[in-house]
């Protein structure tokens, strides 16, 4: 009802559960969109319905409830009850893994299955042979724009309150997208001699990626440091990763998302640390941050997170590919695919000639 509520992350402080409901939806819808670049202009649109009711059921919801589900802070009201709560928790939850909004749950998650998808749907015609640039860099621009405003509703949204965190989760969205786009210019500018609007574009996704899991647990400098990194790596995983994966990820799902994941998870662990400008990790108990914090020791938290998502995705992601297959099978014919899929699979041009 519109009385129902929500925990939120402070104790005594709740959101209307319609809010909370209406967020964790456009989580899920922008995480199964994500799959989706990865085998653009080739896969049917029966087999992408199919496949998304699929993943969504066995492998979004798993890993989201693995890493975000807990009682919420009021039920740890002393050592004994704060136990009992976490045994009620999602599994990587109970072992301390932090993701402030998403890192393993939407960009790993996503990735892996996407990658899977562009190995099992094989690759475009004309692959490595023709160019596939994108057929309006302006549009690609726009949009880049645009998911980075709608990224800080994702990022500092995750704070589920108007407070400290969220603002916090705000600036560092702002810093290390920046410094990741900057970073992808650079570095291309000095391999290619030229830099570009793409390339800023991809690096500004990059950033947004990384530090996606670290948001409200990193300073604003170790985001700067985290999307410095995620800039240059990532634009080795569109280029050199991808060329020895051999798989024809259309849109760099898995070079940028997959890797900026992995990095920003990772990271996450390091740069949390309060010796770094990081807030810690919070004692619901006493209700403030822990006397304690092991760089080390959280960084193969996160690590592990990372492990389980890949392979969790990843299984799930061949399997559902293999029964929809069977079903309704992946690929269009190849006379379609020269057509152009608007055309043969929706009747319609994006273009009027």
């Amino acid at each position: 009802t519109p009385d129902s509520v929500a925990a939120t992350f402070s104790k005594g402080v709740v959101i209307t559960e319609y809010i909370y409901v209406a967020f964790q939806g456009a989580f899920a819808a922008i995480t199964v969109a994500l799959i989706l670049g990865a085998f653009a202009e080739r896969i049917k649109f029966s087999a992408v319905l199919l496949f998304s009711v699929l993943w969504f059921t066995f492998s979004y919801l798993p890993v989201a409830h693995m890493v975000w589900y807990w009682a919420g802070p009021d039920a740890y009201v002393s050592a004994e009850a704060a136990e009992a709560a976490n045994a009620t928790a999602g599994f990587l939850f109970q072992h301390g893994a932090l993701d402030f909004a998403g890192g393993t749950v939407v960009h790993i998650n996503a990735a892996v299955a996407g990658l899977v998808g562009a190995f099992l749907v094989g690759k475009r015609i004309g692959f490595g042979r023709e160019s596939f640039a994108p057929h309006s860099l302006t549009l690609t621009i726009v949009g880049a724009a645009l998911l980075w405003v709608g990224w800080f509703g994702f990022n500092a949204g995750s704070a589920l309150e108007a407070n400290g965190s969220a603002a916090l989760a705000f600036v560092n969205t702002w810093v290390a997208t920046a410094a990741a786009a900057f970073s992808w210019l650079l570095v291309e500018w000095l391999v290619k001699g030229k830099p570009s609007g793409l390339g800023a574009a991809s690096g500004a996704v990059a950033g947004l990626v990384a530090i996606t899991p670290a948001a409200g647990f990193v300073g604003p400098v170790g985001a700067i440091v985290m999307g410095l990194l995620a800039g240059a790596i990532c634009l080795w995983g569109v280029n050199g990763l991808k060329r020895m994966l051999g798989a024809d990820d259309s849109l760099d799902v898995f070079g940028v998302h997959g890797v900026g994941g992995i990095l920003g998870a990772i990271l996450t662990g390091v740069f949390a640390a309060p010796s770094l400008g990081g807030t810690g990790i919070w004692d619901y108990v006493a209700n403030k941050a822990a006397d304690t914090y092991s760089i080390a020791d959280q960084v193969i938290v996160q690590a592990t997170a990372v492990g389980i998502t890949v392979v969790w995705s990843a299984v799930v992601a061949f399997i559902a590919y293999k029964l929809v297959d069977m079903f309704v099978g992946l690929r269009v014919a190849e006379d379609e695919e020269r057509e152009g899929l608007d055309i043969t699979s929706h009747g319609e041009s994006a273009y009027h000639q």
